[in-house]
């Protein structure tokens, strides 16, 4: 007997239609099969990056309108742990207006010698600090000092140019003293700080003052608060105050929603 051709297409198409949804799981199986999904890495839609003619303290590179200065590295322990920084910065003053929680987790970021880690470690007996770096100088420095202190309750910790590579939610607050204006990558450490910190968590950023001119600073090594408030506000984080007690430098108060 002669097939006809359209037939036996049709009965072809019905076959293969038929397999497709005998063969395919039911709705409930397909989910339970999926792979779980990954958190989206946030994605920079407007980084507010942009280049300048670099001047000698600065990187050629602007964030907000800000000239990003150079890193001062490891060789310049000496100058954070001069005699003079007490008189110069009032540190204690400044880590008393911190008014610490015993069991809070701090990051020191851009820690480098230590100097304020090693005074904020007795404040949180029951707590931790982080003291991270991206200079394993400083941190193989610090380690040595943590021996000789015998301090138990600091960690240091490598973080890169672009994050803290810490957990989500895993810091109460972070601290930034005169390190900031070197963050050659801010719009993402501002991301990573965010993510890091938890609900409520907050920012003491401690930066000279650059409305001041009697501030023997360099330019590009101060901030003033209008610049700072500028580029926190820009990545979601809430102004809280600034601390006026210090007398070089701002305390400037940050928290995340």
């Amino acid at each position: 007997m002669k097939r006809h051709p359209v037939l036996s297409s049709i009965v072809l198409l019905g076959f293969a239609v038929g397999l497709f949804f005998w063969t395919r799981p039911a709705p409930s199986q397909a989910s339970a099969a999926a792979p779980a999904t990954t958190p989206a890495v946030p994605v920079l839609t407007e980084t507010h990056y942009g280049t300048c003619k670099a001047s000698s303290d600065g990187i050629g590179k602007t964030y907000h309108g800000r000239e990003i200065s150079h890193v001062m590295g490891h060789p310049g322990i000496g100058w954070l742990e001069r005699t003079e920084r007490e008189k110069e910065e009032a540190p204690s003053k400044a880590i008393a207006a911190l008014k610490l929680a015993p069991n809070a987790v701090i990051a020191d970021l851009g820690a480098g010698s230590g100097y304020y880690t090693f005074r904020l470690a007795p404040l949180v007996p029951q707590g931790r600090v982080v003291a991270i770096d991206i200079q394993p100088e400083m941190l193989a420095y610090m380690k040595e000092e943590l021996r000789a202190r015998g301090l138990k309750n600091v960690e240091p910790h490598l973080g890169s140019v672009t994050e803290l590579k810490l957990p989500d939610a895993s810091l109460d607050a972070v601290l930034m003293v005169d390190a900031y204006h070197e963050f050659d990558h801010p719009a993402e450490m501002l991301i990573s700080i965010k993510a890091a910190l938890k609900k409520g968590g907050r920012i003491y950023l401690v930066e000279f003052r650059a409305e001041d001119p009697k501030v023997p600073i360099k330019l590009l090594h101060k901030m003033s608060e209008a610049q700072a408030r500028k580029e926190f506000t820009a990545a979601g984080f809430r102004f809280l105050e600034n601390r006026p007690d210090l007398p070089w430098q701002h305390l400037m108060v940050f928290e995340k929603p």
